[in-house]
């Protein structure tokens, strides 16, 4: 049982990513595997994105090395060349977490012909559209120097399902919460890792869960 919740709950991720606001009024007439297969080519569009921005990163840190080993090897060689080794580990740990969940999608896809794990999935994508307003107003009334809107669409979907999960689906909030930051851990990155898990910690901590 948990674990067609959790693929539920990624797949109403993946699905939510496709949806854009002009096309709530139509969410019914959606085609869901139209959806999911629309997540997995932008899914692969951004892999190769990150591989061709890691491989840009490597080739420039190369290059600061060559140039090295014609003239003496100072300080602020070192930093630079650190700096641009570390943005291209970011960056490769960015794309195989990419990678690693779009090796899922054969799965999902084959899943996702289950009707209960079709229609879990619709149930979340459906709630967080039916209340995405009052949703959305709560997280921001949770979140310290930051407002909903400025996030990546993915930490703010990621975020509106938990809140699903607290208030509507009566999920344990340590469950909920784990299953956040998993998905974050797949979808997201470090930084939106410990923003989502920040999040949820004070929304648990606030007496703002109000929405049914």
């Amino acid at each position: 049982m948990m674990q067609s919740k959790s693929i539920a709950r990624e797949l109403a991720l993946l699905v939510l990513g496709q949806i854009s606001e002009n096309q709530i009024a139509e969410l019914q007439s959606l085609s869901f595997e139209s959806l999911l297969n629309k997540a997995l080519q932008s899914l692969m569009d951004h892999c190769r994105d990150g591989l061709d921005s890691s491989a840009g990163q490597l080739e420039t840190a190369q290059q600061h090395l060559l140039e090295t080993e014609l003239q003496d090897f100072d300080e602020n060689s070192a930093v630079r060349i650190r700096s641009h080794l570390k943005a291209c580990l970011v960056e490769s740990e960015n794309v195989l977490n990419s990678l690693s969940a779009s090796l899922e999608f054969p799965r999902f896809l084959a899943l996702c012909n289950q009707e209960e794990i079709r229609l879990a999935a619709m149930q979340r994508v459906n709630l967080v559209f039916q209340q995405r307003i009052v949703i959305d107003a709560q997280l921001d009334s949770v979140m310290e120097g930051w407002r909903l809107k400025r996030l990546p669409r993915i930490d703010r979907d990621i975020l509106r399902l938990a809140f699903v999960d607290l208030n509507n689906l009566q999920t344990p909030a340590a469950v909920a919460c784990n299953e956040a930051v998993e998905l974050a851990q797949r979808y997201s990155d470090d930084k939106g890792r410990r923003m989502i898990n920040g999040v949820l910690r004070r929304l648990q901590n606030s007496t703002k869960i109000a929405v049914n």
